[in-house]
């Protein structure tokens, strides 16, 4: 595929992330091109977030190309989106990764900004013997069932109804849970809430449901990738990419649409179309079991948080030019991920939410793009 497209798109970004900025700093071109001598000089400090696994992998690489393109150091630990969020907001750490959105008033109240950066899915995976990837078929209210315990058995009447022609196994399901406080947990609750008011009313949606009765727990998306493969009959919940590095077998979900679909990046993008993150710029609006003949019922936003009153402008430089190179190369970066970006009009309100970081010592932050 040509880059020409990324490389026309990524110019146009540029120009409408640089509008807001110039605009917010008084026209002061050289906040955003610095001499290489202060850019040397603050870019010196490495850069640590911590929180939802769900996109860990995506911002190592991110992390991994910044790196390669300026020399500077990003690190990013998995630890789940309560712990990010705990994090950023007692200010160990440089940002915090959530898939859970702060509402306004917490955002104001902690003195952080929220930046949406990507869009991917979560998904059911199995451990059955012998039965190959999207093969299972599971509605909203089944895979309720399964996640609440009320299903027991994999050749169950409710779930053979939905597979016919499919040998199910006679084997126990087990079910596999996060052990952390968990946006990837909160989004597939909400969603097992939206279908089934029996589930919402016995468990609910929660970044640390209260399961009922036994499960196992597992810390992050790749502690619960390890429990499912060690044992047959086992259930989980996990991000898309890593059904794709893991070669996991996933289930096929009924969306929103009656139609049948496979967890992907078409099915993303689908949901994306047919909700008001594109409709109207929000960030915050649900992606979950949105109409379209594609999409992918369990979708949803990952976000980023900083902080809005840094201690000087030279401690805010480095996160904020990386979320700012983030922007400018994350496109063509998430290609082949299993993650979809957020529409290009919304990507370039954002910079407008970066001139919002206001540095105690009135000493404006250096935005550069490598």
């Amino acid at each position: 595929m040509s880059d020409k497209p990324y490389l026309r798109r990524r110019a146009w970004l540029r120009q409408q992330l640089l509008l807001p900025l110039l605009s917010s700093l008084g026209g002061a071109a050289a906040l955003i091109h610095a001499s290489s001598a202060r850019a040397q000089a603050t870019g010196a400090q490495a850069v640590n977030g911590s929180g939802a696994s769900f996109p860990s992998l995506v911002y190592q690489r991110w992390a991994a190309s910044y790196l390669k393109a300026t020399g500077h150091q990003v690190s990013y630990q998995p630890t789940g989106s309560g712990e990010g969020q705990r994090l950023v907001s007692a200010r160990q750490v440089h940002f915090g990764g959530s898939d859970s959105p702060l509402p306004p008033e917490e955002l104001s109240k902690r003195e952080l900004i929220q930046m949406p950066m990507l869009v991917g899915g979560i998904v059911p995976v199995v451990n059955l013997p012998g039965l190959s990837d999207a093969r299972l078929r599971l509605s909203g209210p089944v895979l309720a069932a399964l996640m609440s315990g009320e299903i027991e058995r994999w050749n169950d009447a409710q779930i053979s109804a939905l597979n016919p022609g499919l040998s199910l196994p006679a084997l126990p399901v087990r079910r596999v849970v996060r052990a952390d406080k968990s946006g990837t947990s909160e989004g597939f609750t909400q969603y097992l809430s939206t279908v089934s008011p029996g589930f919402a009313k016995r468990v609910g949606a929660s970044s640390q449901p209260k399961w009922p009765g036994e499960v196992e727990s597992a810390e992050g998306n790749d502690g619960v990738v390890k429990a499912l493969k060690a044992r047959a009959g086992t259930l989980t919940y996990v991000s898309y990419d890593r059904v794709q590095r893991d070669r996991l077998s996933s289930a096929s979900l009924l969306n929103a649409a009656g139609q049948w679909v496979s967890a992907g990046e078409a099915g993303f993008r689908s949901a994306i179309a047919n909700s008001d993150v594109a409709r109207k710029g929000d960030d915050r609006a649900s992606l979950m079991n949105r109409e379209g003949a594609e999409s992918w019922p369990i979708t949803m936003t990952s976000f980023i948080l900083i902080d809005a009153r840094p201690p000087s402008g030279a401690a805010a430089t480095p996160v904020l030019r990386f979320l700012y190179w983030c922007l400018m190369h994350g496109d063509e970066l998430l290609r082949g991920t299993g993650f979809a970006p957020l529409p290009i009009a919304l990507q370039s309100k954002l910079a407008a939410r970066l001139s919002l970081v206001k540095p105690r010592d009135n000493k404006p932050p250096v935005y550069q793009s490598a």
